[in-house]
């Protein structure tokens, strides 16, 4: 597996936000996708060793895509993004797989806690 984490986010500068506080603490970002399916897709071409992944998104939703991954591969590490209030999501997420969740807007120490927390 390689060691890189995937982005999905549906938002380009929510995508470019938690890129930035990834690559500034050491980490490297294998690649980005604006929806499930996409996510799936790249998933699989990238092997990513963390995927970060908005729930709410068009065509494909983050739950259907951590469905979709998970089958793909039981093992993906996922962590979950979700605007505040979306706690019965959040919740799904975790049975559908996810390992943690963040809360937008995005606390970087946060975002860097999660990924550690998921990857170690």
């Amino acid at each position: 597996m390689a060691d890189g984490i995937l982005i999905v986010d549906d938002a380009s500068f929510m995508r470019m936000m938690i890129k930035d506080i990834l690559t500034k603490n050491g980490f490297t970002v294998l690649g980005e996708a604006e929806n499930g399916m996409k996510a799936v897709e790249k998933y699989n071409e990238l092997k990513p060793s963390l995927v970060i992944m908005d729930i709410t998104m068009p065509e494909v939703d983050g739950i259907q895509a951590v469905k979709a991954i998970r089958k793909i591969d039981g093992n993906a590490k996922i962590v979950m993004c979700s605007a505040m209030g979306q706690q019965a999501m959040v919740i799904e997420a975790i049975q559908a797989g996810a390992k943690d969740f963040i809360v937008k807007p995005f606390q970087a120490d946060r975002v860097i806690e999660a990924v550690k927390k998921v990857l170690s």
